[in-house]
């Protein structure tokens, strides 16, 4: 299997994500919001740090977001002096696609499948818990068919807030009581059991429907407080975007050497 040396970057709705890997070791990962070029850049100049020396290493980006995608592109080009990869337009995702002709699915979705098939080779859905929340269905086969899309906890909170006349801002993170005794800590309540239920009510429709349980990842900003302690997902891998990216990679050098 052919090592990866690897910049990844991986530009979301709301946050952008850096990693490197050195001989396939994931290493160096920060994220930071979208508003914060300098330590978006900053994180892009750590991560190349042990890729300086590295003459096989490669840049590639994968983006969701087209309003700070080239600010992005050139805070790499700038910190990396490498040729800079677009993920899908240079390098395909290496993931069947069961889809409507028309349909138009977020890269990040793609690469979390990919890497989700990749590491557990059986059919699972995929949870991708950020500014949205993503339920996605691979079979067996490896093959994507997508899934669910609805808001993620943040903002579900702040949809709360802006549509009601008292409720008050809130920020998510796991509610301290299940029974919430005041404003605040019902919210917060409702927002987390509510993702946990959607997730549990989704998979469950999609294993009637395909005749099969599918094991269950989570991934995402919010992943770790959401489902880290819940049963019914199986395993919570923050970084399964950026592993995306090295697998979209890998795969796209094994093809070329074989066609070589």
């Amino acid at each position: 299997m052919i090592q990866i040396n690897l910049l990844a970057v991986s530009v979301g709705n709301t946050r952008t994500r850096v990693g490197a890997f050195v001989d396939g070791e994931l290493c160096e990962v920060s994220t930071y919001s979208n508003d914060r070029l300098d330590r978006i850049a900053s994180a892009i100049e750590q991560a190349n740090k042990p890729l300086s020396e590295v003459e096989d290493a490669c840049v590639l980006v994968s983006s969701v977001n087209p309003n700070v995608i080239d600010d992005v592109m050139a805070l790499v080009k700038k910190h990396t002096s490498r040729q800079v990869y677009r993920v899908e337009q240079d390098m395909a995702i290496p993931i069947g696609r069961q889809l409507d002709p028309e349909a138009l699915v977020g890269e990040d979705r793609l690469l979390n499948a990919a890497a989700a098939f990749e590491k557990l080779k059986q059919a699972c859905v995929v949870v991708d818990a950020g500014t949205a929340m993503t339920i996605d269905y691979i079979d067996g086969n490896g093959t994507f068919h997508g899934g669910a899309i609805v808001p993620g906890a943040q903002l579900m909170l702040d949809a709360l807030t802006k549509r009601t006349a008292l409720l008050p801002d809130v920020d998510f993170k796991k509610p301290d009581e299940l029974i919430g005794h005041n404003t605040t800590q019902a919210m917060l309540t409702g927002a987390f059991y509510g993702m946990r239920g959607i997730v549990r009510s989704v998979t469950e429709a999609i294993a009637v429907e395909t005749g099969q349980y599918p094991i269950v990842v989570a991934t995402g900003g919010d992943a770790q407080v959401i489902f880290r302690d819940d049963e019914f997902v199986n395993r919570v891998i923050p970084d399964l975007g950026l592993h995306g990216i090295a697998i979209t990679l890998r795969k796209h050098l094994e093809h070329e050497d074989s066609s070589a």
